[in-house]
């Protein structure tokens, strides 16, 4: 299948990221923590960021597949 991962990193430290196999953000840090429920509280971002698993990442998968 298809993964989307959205990575967020500050001074080379990955703090937070959101996983299509999750659904939702994931605090990798303590520094992440404030921000993951911050983002996670946001309806529209959840639904707009999972829908990219569907309107980006299969649609560029799809065209890599056929070189």
């Amino acid at each position: 299948g298809v993964r989307f991962l959205d990575r967020y990193i500050y001074n080379r430290e990955e703090f937070v990221r959101f996983d299509s196999d999750v659904g939702e953000f994931r605090a990798v840090t303590e520094l992440g923590r404030r921000i993951e429920e911050n983002l996670n509280s946001r309806k529209e971002l959840l639904e707009q960021v999972r829908a990219e698993v569907d309107t980006v990442c299969r649609h560029n998968y799809e065209v890599g597949e056929s070189f």
